[in-house]
């Protein structure tokens, strides 16, 4: 295994990954990438979820106390997002797509910054949900947040403009089930892949967790880029611990 830390270093190791040796890569992206695009870590010490408890799925669907609570994370989470733009990094998953070296993009964010950076849904498979929209929990039906304000501040649960059911922000909430169709693509992207990377995840929310094992042991190389350690680095030819967005900053341009 190789430890690069040194941002010329990993900036030339990267620039690699056009050159069209590896022509079925498979990204798994976490928090990490999104953090130079201004969107905190939720997860961490002093954000969101550290000052308020998570709204469990059944709490929402049972009580408009919670649903209320709910809404206004989102709106707080969503001010984030509006203002956040693609960084280097996620403007280099983008490159590589159109390269066609990219197979498919697998994230845990829900902050839509991989589509704002150009890449299609069809290449794109948002295991936790997307939380920049809203999804009636009755019939799919899709709509938007801001729309949705006038009712929350009025202590009102958004409905469904089509059946009146409730509207949820599409994430996956805590106790709500993961999405089969969703983590059964990323399997099968796993298993066929012949560079498997993992920019910005700890690796410790399952069962993204497990992809790059799939990954690996499918046969493919493993590189990831993460600034802490996590518990699949032993599994990894390459570790890069150097910031994401300065590491993509020249991708490309040579």
């Amino acid at each position: 295994m190789t430890l690069i830390t040194s941002l010329p270093e990993a900036q030339r190791f990267v620039a690699q990954f056009l050159d069209g040796s590896n022509r079925r890569i498979v990204a798994l992206t976490g928090a990490g990438i999104s953090t130079d695009s201004g969107i905190p870590d939720f997860r961490s010490p002093g954000g969101i979820w550290s000052k308020r408890q998570p709204v469990q799925y059944q709490e929402f669907v049972a009580h408009e106390e919670s649903r209320m609570e709910d809404w206004e994370r989102r709106f707080e989470m969503l001010d984030f997002f509006e203002r956040a733009e693609p960084n280097a990094a996620h403007i280099a998953l983008s490159k590589l797509a159109r390269a066609g070296l990219l197979r498919m993009l697998i994230t845990q964010n829900v902050d839509g910054l991989h589509q704002a950076a150009g890449i299609d849904e069809d290449r794109l498979i948002e295991i936790h949900g997307n939380s920049t929209y809203a999804t009636c929990l009755s019939c799919g039906e899709r709509a938007g947040l801001e729309e949705q304000k006038p009712h929350v501040q009025e202590g009102r649960s958004p409905l469904c403009v089509r059946c009146g059911g409730y509207l949820k922000a599409a994430v996956i909430s805590f106790g709500q089930q993961m999405p089969v169709s969703e983590l059964q693509r990323a399997a099968e992207a796993a298993q066929d892949c012949d560079l498997f990377l993992v920019l910005g995840s700890s690796l410790v929310v399952q069962p993204a967790a497990q992809l790059p094992a799939i990954a690996v042991d499918c046969g493919a190389e493993l590189v990831i880029l993460n600034g802490q350690e996590t518990p699949l680095d032993s599994l990894a030819s390459t570790i890069i611990r150097t910031p994401l967005a300065e590491t993509f900053a020249n991708f490309g341009l040579e």
